[in-house]
């Protein structure tokens, strides 16, 4: 911290809060102040000592609140919120065959993938979201709306044998994420990682050209993985192998590659991951919506197995809410494991935060509140009936708060929910856009 006898340096802003949750470090900080210098945290400390040593453009206070990093979405489909309710109580592969993929063979473009993701940006912004790993087509309209509306996003090229909108097959999959590799890196808030979409829609050469891709770029890879038990006994009667171990024979696995949802595990398969080095990301509620599975994440966990967290896409969840997710995350590890003390409150706003972030390989920019780190940053009131009285608002924010007490959200410094609100956007403009688009899919598939 500078010297109080110098000229105080000035910030852009200071932010002082009732409480500050960094994650990194695990500690619980009382009364203390964020100095944000150009979108960078710059010091973190007692609130009278940053004011003593910075001078800022702007101070907010936050009496009542915990001042916390945004959560990381792990896994999402964000241009799916235009199908949020529209087949719903399904098991995975009726729900895709007959519902999701023939509406996506009508509909989707660029501008259904902007819409769509523009919806899914305002409701995670406002439950207090700033960074998305996304899976979706048409990744250059995800990414241009997230830099647009200033979120944080991890942009997945799909990698799919099958036609679709999108592409041809996997081989043109793979042409036109190398292709579209150079123009998104040139958006500040982007990056990217190959999705191969699951064991069961890629076979081996359009996972061996995955891997390729994603040595020569230094990309990640992202993909769904035992997501359900007929998923493991296709792999077996297809490959002859469960399809981690056929995941680890083509050479994919290693820290890079994030596994999504991971409901069906076995000793071997906890092995695999453990000794690859994998992140996991677990997505409990779609998973208990679908009936697919629940994820075993307190052996997960017991193996030092890394553990984020997602919400899948809104028409499979059938919302964008990581409070939500997180705590049903944390009664799931109880419930399944018959042990209350797994995932604590601690550890499973971790895995909401830096865990995401080092998932998708950010945990040097995001996922913490740490000197020379992005300022993204939420503030969650516990002034509230939900969360009152609070002895421990570690606890009170893991399983009490709801999204509707984000109060304030900022990426980068800049922010993007004051009070509640969207600074940049007016939500009726934007529903009222959306509507067109709910208006041609009712119209067309809910009356044949």
């Amino acid at each position: 911290m500078p010297s109080q006898h110098a000229a105080k340096p000035v910030v852009d802003q200071i932010i002082n809060a009732r409480w500050i949750i960094p994650v990194r470090p695990r500690a619980l900080l009382h009364h203390h102040a964020l100095a944000i210098q150009q979108g960078r945290i710059v010091a973190i400390g007692p609130r009278d000592e940053i004011h003593a040593a910075y001078t800022a453009a702007e101070i907010t206070i936050l009496d009542q609140h915990v001042l916390m990093p945004g959560f990381v979405n792990a896994h999402t489909h964000a241009a799916m919120t235009l199908m949020r309710g529209l087949a719903d109580d399904l098991p995975l592969m009726t729900w895709l065959n007959e519902h999701i993929w023939p509406v996506e063979g009508r509909y989707v473009s660029p501008e259904f993938v902007s819409m769509g993701t523009e919806l899914a940006i305002a409701e995670m912004l406002r439950g207090g979201t700033t960074t998305f790993n996304d899976m979706y087509f048409f990744p250059e309209a995800a990414a241009q709306s997230a830099q647009n509306m200033g979120m944080r996003a991890h942009i997945g090229h799909v990698i799919i044998d099958f036609p679709t909108a999108y592409a041809a097959n996997a081989d043109a999959c793979l042409q036109a994420a190398a292709d579209l590799l150079p123009r998104l890196q040139q958006m500040p808030l982007i990056r990217q990682s190959l999705a191969p979409h699951a064991p069961y829609t890629v076979a081996d050469a359009g996972l061996r050209g995955t891997r390729e891709l994603a040595e020569a770029e230094h990309l990640p890879v992202h993909m769904h993985v035992h997501e359900t038990a007929h998923e493991v006994e296709e792999g077996l009667a297809q490959y002859g192998r469960r399809p981690l171990a056929r995941l680890a024979e083509l050479g994919l696995l290693n820290p890079r590659f994030l596994a999504v949802h991971m409901t069906q595990l076995d000793a071997d398969d906890l092995t695999i991951c453990r000794d690859s080095g994998l992140h996991i990301a677990h997505c409990p509620e779609s998973n208990l919506k679908l009936g697919s599975g629940i994820a075993p994440v307190a052996r997960i966990r017991e193996q030092g197995i890394a553990v984020a967290i997602g919400t899948d896409g809104a028409a499979s969840n059938n919302d964008l809410d990581m409070l939500g997710e997180l705590r049903t995350a944390a009664l799931l590890a109880k419930g399944f494991s018959g042990d209350p003390t797994a995932f604590p409150a601690w550890e499973v706003l971790e895995a909401a935060t830096l865990g995401g972030a080092e998932a998708i390989g950010w945990g040097d920019l995001t996922g913490s509140l740490e000197p020379g780190k992005a300022a993204d940053c939420i503030a969650i009131s516990l002034d509230h009936p939900a969360t009152f009285p609070v002895y421990d608002p570690v606890s009170q924010v893991a399983y009490c708060a709801g999204r509707d007490q984000v109060t304030h959200v900022w990426v980068n410094g800049q922010i993007r929910i004051r009070q509640g609100q969207a600074v940049d956007w007016e939500e009726s403009a934007l529903f009222s856009r959306a509507q067109a688009w709910v208006k041609r899919i009712r119209d067309k598939d809910q009356n044949t």
